[in-house]
């Protein structure tokens, strides 16, 4: 059986779907001093997959917590969470003292609750393995690059279009460009970043020219926009004809799609891994393969 919450519910079912198998919501009721009550099916199957993106996650994390529990309790003998986005792997070093590193911490609470996690394009740094960070039995870590790349083949087929040069806003965005622009073998270049707090950076384009191209910038997080709003300055500032984004993982915060808008960019594009209205590529049947690989 495949349990999720009302917040992932349409990505969750079109999985149970695929998988074959059946899909419950789990209900939450939140009492007015901010706690939530949450309701499971009565009786429980020896496998169930938990699905759910983990974007705004701290009340998310308390709700696995006690969902996990009781589904144990409920007859559950191995549980797998399907988060496509996973929280908190971001942090993974203390530059100052006295600074929590999250990514092993939440790592150790989903491992401790779940044989199985299966998660896509995690934000790793200065890690090669996701079982580095979230030492469960399985930890699996995905990529919608291959997804990606086939969206923008359909995109561009046409031979009367020019193909795009791709860019990654930064260094560490460059294992994502440069798997996407090899599917085409389409020029693709990486941005130098330099950020000067939460919601100021500076940008550096590489050296290709961009006089009448259209620009995709190609990330696997967006949050606040920032950086992605100042490449699109600058991609259009160096004669750019359009630039449109394709992410990953749509996090899009506060009035991050607004600032895109007004930086000038065409098109937004992400997967359904957190739900937005730019999702175009579902990643459900990705999700399908891994898990059946479990078995």
């Amino acid at each position: 059986m495949l349990l999720s919450f009302d917040d992932y519910e349409v990505q969750s079912r079109k999985l149970a779907k695929v998988l074959n198998i059946p899909c419950e919501i789990i209900r939450r009721h939140r009492f007015p001093d901010g706690e939530h009550k949450l309701t499971l099916p009565p009786e429980l199957p020896e496998h169930v997959i938990f699905c759910r993106s983990l974007d705004h996650p701290n009340e998310k994390l308390l709700e696995l917590l006690l969902a996990a529990k009781t589904a144990r309790q409920l007859g559950a003998k191995t549980l797998t969470l399907v988060a496509p986005y996973l929280c908190y792997m971001r942090q993974d070093i203390a530059f100052h003292p006295g600074e929590v590193v999250s990514q092993g911490i939440v790592g150790d609470f989903l491992a401790d609750l779940f044989e199985n996690i299966i998660t896509i394009d995690p934000h790793l740094h200065r890690i090669q393995r996701l079982e580095q960070a979230v030492p469960a039995d399985n930890a699996i870590a995905l990529s919608a690059t291959s997804l990606m790349a086939e969206f923008l083949h359909e995109r561009f087929k046409d031979p009367a279009l020019q193909p795009p040069v791709l860019l990654g806003p930064d260094n560490e965005a460059e294992q994502w460009v440069s798997t996407v622009a090899k599917h085409d073998q389409w020029t693709y270049g990486v941005c130098n970043k330099i950020r000067t707090g939460d919601q100021d950076v500076e940008i550096t384009l590489p050296e290709i020219d961009l006089h009448g191209r259209t620009v995709i910038l190609v990330d696997d997080v967006a949050s606040s926009g920032q950086t992605l709003a100042v490449a699109i300055k600058k991609c259009l500032y160096n004669n750019a004809k359009h630039v449109d984004v394709l992410v990953t993982h749509a996090l899009f915060v506060n009035e991050a799609v607004q600032h895109l808008l007004q930086a000038g960019v065409r098109h937004i594009w992400s997967t359904d891994s957190v739900s937005h209205e730019s999702n175009i590529i579902p990643l459900h049947n990705l999700l399908k393969d891994a898990i059946l690989n479990l078995q």
